[in-house]
């Protein structure tokens, strides 16, 4: 997927009635199907769990993504970690 160059904004997450979830400073979607989205924020890796998962809206541009669903948990992983390395990024890992 497209990665955004989204700079200067910060990463938040609402979650209402763990329902509706709506994030920002997203800067990639990696994956996400029913239960697992998968995806890359200001602050790092960032993997979203549960039931019924729909991403419902996408825009890199603003870095905003809203999922809806039976949430049960938010994960984060490395903070450094902006999104998949390129092949000349793995190289110099």
């Amino acid at each position: 997927m497209k990665e955004a160059a989204v700079t200067g904004t910060n990463h938040n997450a609402i979650l209402e009635n763990r329902k509706n979830l709506l994030l920002t400073g997203v800067t990639d979607v990696e994956s996400f199907d029913e239960r697992t989205v998968s995806l890359y924020t200001q602050l790092g890796e960032l993997t979203v769990q549960g039931r019924q998962l729909h991403v419902n809206g996408m825009n890199l541009e603003t870095g905003e993504v809203t999922i809806e669903g039976d949430v049960w948990a938010l994960c984060y992983g490395e903070r450094d970690k902006r999104g998949p390395l390129s092949l000349l990024g793995k190289l110099f890992r």
